[in-house]
């Protein structure tokens, strides 16, 4: 007589309900990463928007600091499968830097210091929904999570935050960044699992 009864697979854990399938929880902030991490001084550090059109828009560090600066409590879902519930940031709403932006564009294209490039709809980064992170738990963003400052768009894939983030250039037409172009998915919605090219 086994010491199993057949068809008992145990007890099943009940569903996180703030955690999208295929997904599993972490304690820590793992650190990955495409290439080597840059070190930027907030002194050389600046970002722009570039629209369409080529009109250019530009904040150095300070100005950057002098911006209304939201704290926020978001989950953060990575492409390798991990998530990690109710971090908290501080930075600028890319609502507050868009303002003044005179632009139709439908897409946009973020730019790394580092060389990094990742591709989202422009309605992805506004209504509340992505910033320009500069804090992580109350401290200064480390490098090695993007510092000094990060996109954070935590309604996707975290791949789509870029770390090191230096400018956005918005865009008529859908352009791939890094790993779009190496067969991730163009969108990276966690809830969907979209993954990779044909998810």
């Amino acid at each position: 007589m086994g010491i199993v009864s057949p068809g008992f697979f145990g007890r099943r854990r009940a569903a996180n309900p703030d955690l999208p399938p295929g997904q599993y929880l972490t304690e820590d902030f793992p650190v990955l990463s495409a290439g080597p991490t840059p070190h930027v001084s907030t002194d050389e550090w600046a970002f722009e928007i570039v629209t369409e059109t080529g009109e250019t828009t530009r904040w150095t560090w300070a100005e950057l600091g002098a911006l209304p600066l939201e704290r926020f409590t978001v989950d953060l879902h990575c492409v390798t499968k991990w998530s990690k519930l109710a971090t908290t940031w501080q930075g600028v709403s890319l609502d507050t830097l868009l303002a003044g932006v005179e632009t139709s564009a439908e897409y946009a294209l973020a730019h790394s210091y580092g060389g990094y490039t990742t591709n989202l709809p422009l309605e992805d980064l506004l209504d509340g929904r992505a910033w320009i992170a500069t804090r992580y738990d109350g401290e200064p963003l480390d490098p090695e999570h993007g510092g000094p400052a990060r996109l954070l768009v935590p309604h996707l894939y975290l791949w789509k935050s870029a770390k090191w983030v230096r400018g956005i250039r918005l865009l008529d037409e859908d352009r791939p960044g890094f790993w779009e172009g190496a067969g991730y998915h163009s969108y990276g919605d966690p809830w969907r699992e979209q993954r990779y090219w044909g998810d």
